[in-house]
């Protein structure tokens, strides 16, 4: 008998918009992008963007908004949630 995920147990996915600043902006070559995923967290989110873009930055080099907040790596996300990765910024 194969044990099947039950519908409350399947990953989803779902509609987030990610906003990129300064170098990440660069490496990406967009200001923003909308995107269908399953990830669940902001953390999970942007190890699956570093490798599918090669960003340079890790996230202990970054700080994280979700939907205007500061927010934790490890926060749940949500259908329509705006994540901002936000890398170090030099000034001159």
């Amino acid at each position: 008998m194969i044990n099947l995920p039950q519908p409350n147990q399947m990953k989803q996915n779902h509609k987030l918009t990610v906003i990129y600043y300064a170098i990440l902006r660069d490496q990406r070559g967009l200001d923003s992008e909308t995107i269908e995923t399953e990830v669940e967290t902001p953390l999970a989110l942007f190890s699956k963007l570093k490798e599918e873009h090669g960003f340079s930055l890790k996230p202990e080099q970054m700080r994280v908004a979700v939907n205007d907040e500061i927010a934790d790596w490890q926060v749940k996300l949500a259908e329509n949630d705006v994540v901002v990765f936000l890398p170090p910024v030099a000034g001159g």
